[in-house]
């Protein structure tokens, strides 16, 4: 057996900015050597930026991706680090593919995902991701040409297979072929985005595909925020036998060091399995002299209401920060939804930086009122009272606006209050509304659907309330005040529009309705089966109506974190002018 010391650096890199994730790829190999690693691994397409969407497709990014990662290599090297091994994923080009060269079924100029692998100044070779997903948030067809080899470099005489994200994810390919290789390490880089409980799954996937490879995997993810995505790093190291020995935090950048006893290299298989083309790079064929190891460490799991909160903060604060904004604003009415944001906006960017603005009509409720007064005391926000009415009935009186028309007005003389200061003091206005009322179209665009960034976009309404007592529960464990008022969680939500009005008036109740949505939007399910299932044949019909009815707000609606398995967006896409209706009470006939 040889001994090989391996830092997977799960980083929160920005798409596009080369040069800034080139510095943090440098800093994080420093580590790495100062901890006495042998290998360095960083995650899929760490120099650019992942997803890079249709940057791909743009000639001049994908020469600045190829130039810097020749230039790191050198760079690490006169840096006094060119002797440990970095693995690192970045955008390349099929070999003999022109900048400007189209070719029919081929992305414009033939990108491809790579991982390079650096030594002593120099790329010595690289791997291209083989299995391009096209599904859900993944569009990588459009983007990438699949790679036809694996790639199995000898470092300190072990030889060590590599892999890129979906090729652990689907069989076949370079994975398999990797038992194939005799590999004693299959390392695979990842930018893997997180949804609710992808961790388990990530873990059983890695253990399974350990013991089909045959040998240790070594898996290293992204963190972060990008867009709609979340990255949650969990980054985990298998044996051969598929159990799992390392682990690092979910949500935190940061640098796993592990020592591993890996099979030494005794054979070079070669050949072509599967259609893999086996290919072997040598640079140390003898194993290092015995040392002493150092223990491996598990990050304790997050509960489920942790882990989505964090993903949440996490999306948000890197919305914020990459995109440049210093602060942030909200309307604070007091309910529950835009008391959670307002939780989450201050453990995102701090207090200071969150301005809550409280826009009262004759039909606030004054509970209402001291729960948005009571969060921004408990939390520290910035926060200001604007009543509306002195706006609002100019434009009634001109218009003779009444009913749902004088509803919606409101909420959109306040997204004009918000978006005023906004522009005046340079605020990302943050939409608070959550899946199921997105899901059905309660919102009024223009109104409370306007702002920047959505942190509820994915949140259905039952799990908002989960998430607000979990977070007042973990403050009160920590020592801290809860950050919301009770009586914001316990009281029936309202969009206090009108007197007396209650969301039941014109909704089922959330659980009901989350149930059914999870059914529909999540699941695909229609009509016949929703029926089947046991929901009512009225209500299946109205909540289809109102969801289908519903996609042209939702198209404008800002961005928000992806934490569920279907998010509105890229996982789920429906046209806007669409004559297909599912029909529950036929489905009920049958």
């Amino acid at each position: 057996m040889s001994q090989l010391r391996v830092a997977l650096a799960q980083l929160n890199v920005t798409v596009g900015d080369v040069d800034g994730n080139a510095e943090k790829i440098v800093a994080w190999t420093r580590n790495a050597v100062e901890r006495g690693a042998h290998v360095v691994a960083f995650p899929e397409l760490a120099l650019t930026g992942y997803p890079v969407e249709d940057l791909a497709l743009r000639g001049s990014f994908v020469d600045a991706s190829q130039g810097k990662i020749q230039g790191l290599a050198k760079r690490l090297a006169d840096e006094g680090l060119g002797e440990i091994v970095v693995v690192c994923g970045y955008l390349d080009r099929a070999t003999g593919t022109a900048m400007g060269v189209d070719r029919l079924g081929r992305p414009k100029g033939s990108p491809t995902n790579a991982a390079a692998v650096i030594h002593q100044g120099r790329v010595v070779t690289s791997a291209v991701k083989h299995h391009l997903p096209n599904y859900g948030v993944f569009d990588e067809f459009r983007h990438f040409v699949p790679g036809s080899t694996l790639q199995v470099v000898r470092i300190h005489g072990v030889d060590v297979a590599l892999a890129i994200c979906e090729d652990l994810w689907q069989d076949g390919g370079p994975v398999a072929v990797a038992k194939a290789a005799e590999a004693g390490l299959l390392l695979v880089i990842n930018s893997s985005p997180y949804e609710a409980n992808k961790d388990d799954v990530r873990g059983e996937l890695v253990t399974r595909r350990a013991r089909e490879a045959g040998c240790a995997l070594a898996y290293v993810n992204l963190i972060g925020g990008q867009d709609e995505l979340v990255f949650d790093g969990d980054s985990l190291i298998s044996d051969a036998e598929g159990n799992i020995f390392a682990r690092a935090p979910q949500f935190e950048q940061g640098s796993m060091v592990v020592d591993l006893e890996l099979p030494a290299a005794t054979s070079t298989p070669s050949g072509t399995h599967e259609g893999i083309e086996i290919v072997h790079t040598v640079i140390h064929e003898d194993a290092l002299p015995a040392y002493e190891p150092i223990a491996a460490a598990v990050a304790p799991r997050l509960a489920d209401e942790a882990e989505m909160y964090g993903a949440i903060v996490t999306g948000l604060r890197d919305y914020v920060q990459k995109n440049g904004f210093k602060s942030v604003l909200l309307g604070l009415s007091g309910g529950i939804d835009s008391s959670l944001v307002a939780a989450i906006a201050c453990d995102a960017v701090g207090a200071e930086h969150v301005f809550g603005i409280s826009n009262p009509s004759v039909y606030s409720s004054e509970h209402s009122k001291d729960d948005a007064a009571e969060l921004a005391a408990r939390t520290g926000l910035n926060y200001r009272v604007i009543p509306i009415q002195p706006m609002v009935q100019p434009f009634i009186d001109t218009l003779g606006l009444t009913g749902l028309a004088e509803e919606n007005l409101q909420a959109r003389v306040r997204a004009v209050i918000w978006m005023g200061l906004s522009n005046a003091d340079g605020h990302l206005v943050l939409a608070c509304g959550n899946k199921s009322e997105l899901s059905v179209g309660y919102s009024t665009i223009y109104g409370d659907a306007v702002g920047g960034y959505a942190p509820l976009k994915d949140v259905p309404k039952t799990v908002v309330w989960r998430l607000a007592k979990w977070r007042n529960e973990d403050a009160k464990a920590r020592g801290k005040q809860p950050p919301i008022p009770e009586n914001s969680i316990a009281k029936p939500p309202s969009a206090e529009l009108r007197p007396g009005q209650q969301d039941t008036d014109s909704l089922p109740p959330y659980d009901l309705l989350d149930d059914m949505l999870d059914d529909y939007v999540e699941l695909d399910r229609g009509s016949a089966e929703l029926v089947a299932s046991g929901f009512e044949t009225e209500l299946v019909s109205k909540v289809i109506q109102l969801v289908d009815r519903a996609e042209y707000k939702r198209r404008q609606y800002p961005p928000g974190p992806k934490i569920t398995h279907k998010a509105f967006g890229r996982d789920r896409r429906l046209p806007i002018t669409n004559a297909w209706r599912e029909d529950a009470r036929k489905a009920a006939e049958h």
